[in-house]
């Protein structure tokens, strides 16, 4: 993990994923077209937010951690650009995500 991502701290209910990357060629070793692959989602948990507040401030816990893989949807989150970093990061609400994949 960079740097960069350590500093970058979600706030409440929100979860940074780094997407899993598209599967670019098949086992036989044909190269799939970039329009022809399926969205990835899956992806890993960079980072956690603290969670949201109850009416008397206390906080209500996330239910994903660091190093998490998470299923997401298809649309939706929000894309972040890291400088120096080319790898695609986004945020999601914690009720967005879909499922946790236990290994």
């Amino acid at each position: 993990m960079s740097k960069i991502v350590k500093q970058l701290i979600p706030l409440l209910d929100r979860v940074l994923i780094k997407r899993a990357e598209a599967i670019t060629k098949t086992a036989g070793g044909i190269v799939i077209p970039e329009k022809a692959q399926s969205k990835v989602l899956h992806g890993e948990v960079v980072a956690v937010g603290p969670g949201s507040r109850k009416d008397n401030g206390d906080f209500i816990p996330i239910l994903v951690k660091v190093g998490d893989r998470v299923l997401l949807p298809e649309y939706g989150g929000t894309k972040v650009s890291l400088e120096n970093d080319e790898k695609e990061y986004h945020l999601f609400r914690e009720s967005d995500i879909l499922a946790k994949i236990e290994n």
